[in-house]
């Protein structure tokens, strides 16, 4: 199983805003960002604080992805 946060990603450039501006506005870490930068899991907290600043739906900011054998 994987996810990607590729949705995540074109949706701040549409925003005009970019990965710092993100995590200053939402007030998670270095590391969690990071992981989101490598499509690792992140907890649904986060992923809720996500959607409530960029007004959308999570299937807008992450997809998942079956892997061969799931």
């Amino acid at each position: 199983m994987a996810l990607s946060y590729n949705k995540l990603w074109k949706l701040l450039i549409d925003k005009g805003m970019n990965k710092v501006n993100l995590r200053d506005r939402i007030g998670i870490g270095p590391s969690t960002l990071a992981k989101l930068t490598k499509n690792q899991r992140v907890s649904m907290e986060v992923l809720e604080k996500i959607c409530y600043e960029l007004d959308c739906n999570i299937g807008d900011i992450v997809d998942y992805i079956k892997a061969d054998g799931d």
